[in-house]
């Protein structure tokens, strides 16, 4: 099938095929300590074609690696409702169906359950072979659709999340302790229906970004792509809630008008709130097929002034931001990011000292997210960046292993695919 549709060509095309390979060839040397899954998320239409780059049916890429193996690669369709039975908006009963999703953009593990997200609808389970378990809405106490950008206290082990609607309330946040159990349920407070993506994180904090992107009932009756718009007038602030007082009152802070995607990190210092964000100016003014430019930019909270400092650290266009995730919430120095185009790079960012370090992959190799896998038991140690890498030249992607602490240096380790992974979003290293 050939198409002009940009998120349809390329390397954004969907592969056809379901595919399971064992022993794959390895150039350089798998650490031995990496014993587990690394598993990424993206679109990936079942039917070969879809409105949007967002709205393809999840597929999971995994490559299980032990004791210096890359012993198998496998992706999967996640089998949602609208997978198996199409489209739908309602079930039997005339309520919203939140099994009806794609589960395309991220996946990760929390209370032993692996778990596929995507924002409009409940996650999906699946197992370490990436079959389909089937919806997971928490025992029946998760009413709303989840965040696939869900947040991890590496102290207490509590799952943070939310789930965003088009109808009120429009906005809920939602706390699950480390066994899993559903513990805080709680609308926040939003005008209008906007498009939450991601959320900040603390030790003593959950921040929301309430920003000028909103439900657009003509765009959604015309199924054009994303039903959302960027809205002139719109305030664009920050909401910040207590963790102690997750009952209470949510403070709001102006910033000026701009779209954040994802965060990279957030920490507390004393009477102020630090995040760091991927920023772009506006997103979505005509259509929500175009995009502006992302870069890193740090906000400070001050909680007794009322204000927000906003501030540009790299004019470098950049996405995916991570971390090492024990350490969320927390003031970690170090963070990561991927560049794309023609020349693929990942970043390594000093947030203490305005420093980064890139490792360039070199013409028509593309890297995607990169998720940060520990080497040892020290949070913000040493560890490796994983990413799956596009090669133009071959057609096919590899899973790449970066020394975080020497980003420059030549690849630990490249595992070659026997097919192409197209762009996606999010995933992580699930060590066993």
């Amino acid at each position: 099938m050939t198409t002009s549709v940009p998120h349809l060509t390329g390397n954004y095309a969907p592969v056809t095929e379901e595919s399971t390979a064992y022993e794959l060839p390895v150039t350089g040397t798998i650490p031995p300590e990496l014993t587990g899954w690394y598993l990424r998320n993206g679109p990936n239409p079942h039917a070969a074609a879809s409105a949007h780059w967002f709205l393809g049916d999840g597929m999971v890429h995994g490559v299980r690696l032990e004791q210096g193996r890359a012993v198998s690669y496998r992706n999967r369709w996640v089998r949602t409702s609208t997978f198996t039975d199409g489209a739908r908006v309602q079930d039997a009963e005339g309520n919203r169906d939140l099994t009806a999703g794609v589960a395309n953009t991220h996946v990760i593990r929390h209370a032993g359950r692996t778990m596929a997200l995507v924002e409009s609808s409940y996650p999906y389970e699946l197992t370490c072979e990436l079959d389909t378990v089937g919806p997971y809405d928490f025992d029946g106490k998760l009413r709303t659709a989840m965040t696939a950008h869900p947040k991890t206290c590496p102290t207490t082990g509590e799952l943070h999340f939310f789930g965003y609607d088009v109808r009120a309330p429009y906005l809920t946040y939602h706390r699950a302790d480390a066994a899993g159990t559903l513990l805080i349920s709680r609308p926040i407070d939003v005008p209008a229906p906007t498009m939450h993506h991601d959320f900040n994180l603390t030790a003593e904090h959950v921040v929301f970004m309430d920003l000028p992107v909103v439900f657009d009932l003509e765009t959604a009756k015309s199924g054009g792509g994303m039903p959302y718009r960027w809205r002139d007038g719109y305030q664009a602030r920050l909401g910040v809630l207590r963790r102690d007082d997750p009952h209470g009152a949510v403070r709001w802070f102006p910033i000026d008008p701009c779209y954040v995607f994802h965060t990279l990190n957030a920490h507390d210092e004393p009477g102020r709130i630090v995040l760091h964000v991927m920023r772009y100016p506006s997103m979505w003014r005509q259509d929500s097929h175009t995009y502006e430019h992302a870069s890193l930019w740090r906000w400070t909270i001050d909680l007794t002034t009322g204000t927000v400092t906003e501030e540009q650290l790299d004019d470098r266009d950049a996405e995916f931001p991570r971390i090492d995730d024990r350490l969320a919430g927390l003031d970690t120095r170090f963070g990561h990011a991927s560049v794309s185009g023609d020349n693929g790079a990942l970043i390594r960012y000093d947030l203490h000292t305005g420093a980064s370090t890139t490792h360039e992959f070199g013409s028509g190799r593309i890297p995607a997210e990169a998720a940060f896998a520990p080497a040892n038991q020290h949070p913000g140690g040493e560890g490796y960046l994983m990413t799956y890498v596009y090669n133009a030249d071959t057609d096919r992607s590899d899973l790449v292993i970066l020394a975080a602490t020497d980003l420059a240096a030549a690849p630990v380790a490249t595992i070659h695919l026997p097919t192409r992974v197209p762009y996606g979003f999010h995933g992580n290293w699930l060590a066993d």
